[in-house]
């Protein structure tokens, strides 16, 4: 009926006028597209999107272990792969705080969409998983903040990526001081036996996705690895939206 037909037009409208960049600011559609549905799940343009800093997974094979500088920063480390989408300069370091400590929360989908979209590429893909795991916040932190980041990325991956997913396995147990300007080596002191396995792991779980926000140092995931490999996991391949670059 004509007047439905109105209404649709206009709600598009409504939604296109709303439709922004993140980055630019400027509308992310034109009018052209008003015969077309919304879009679900966007955030940028295709201009800042091209100019966002992702890692060439091609080049390293899908594993940032394979770049020397990164294997030189993260010494003793326990977790056997490291897939990152980016480095961590802008855009991220912008969206990992906002979502982080300002409840941007669609940042979550975003942040799963790029990281499956570039995990299905990659050379990792076909060494298939068993299970996904997120690294826990210990309670004190999640009562004042009231969420997991890295639960509400892990959630969507695994979805996408068709995979199980269990946030109860793994507690953190030790309530750590920030590790913000902390040292390898005083990190990985911090996080000793800051973690344990709430329950068993599945039957057969040989190969673990631990997701994780940012990496650093490496301590956190290392730490958490260890903790699974004592239980008896083969692999166990780390999986963050942004890496801080060795300085050297």
């Amino acid at each position: 009926m004509e007047w439905q037909t109105k209404i649709q037009t206009l709600y598009k409208k409504i939604l296109l006028s709303l439709s922004q960049c993140d980055l630019c600011g400027n509308n992310l559609y034109n009018d052209d597209l008003l015969s077309r549905s919304p879009p679900s799940q966007t955030l940028i343009c295709s201009s800042c999107f091209t100019d966002i800093p992702l890692f060439n997974q091609k080049i390293i094979q899908g594993d940032l272990l394979n770049w020397p500088a990164i294997n030189k920063a993260l010494p003793k480390i326990y977790f056997d792969h490291l897939f990152c989408l980016s480095p961590y300069l802008a855009p991220f370091t912008q969206w990992l705080p906002q979502f982080k400590y300002q409840g941007r929360f669609e940042l979550a989908s975003v942040f799963a969409n790029l990281l499956a979209q570039q995990w299905q590429n990659s050379v990792l893909k076909s060494s298939s998983a068993d299970l996904v795991l997120s690294v826990p916040l210990h309670i004190s932190k999640w009562q004042i903040r009231g969420y997991n980041q890295a639960h509400l990325i892990a959630k969507p991956i695994a979805k996408l990526l068709q995979l199980p997913y269990d946030e109860s396995i793994l507690i953190r147990t030790k309530k750590n001081k920030s590790q913000v300007g902390q040292t390898g080596s005083q990190r990985r002191d911090n996080l000793a036996k800051a973690f344990m396995l709430a329950k068993k792991l599945p039957c057969n779980t040989k190969h673990i996705i631990l997701i994780d926000d940012v990496l650093t140092t490496g301590s956190t995931a290392s730490e958490i690895s260890k903790l699974l490999k004592q239980a008896g996991v083969a692999k166990i391949t780390v999986l963050t939206v942004c890496l801080t670059l060795p300085k050297s």
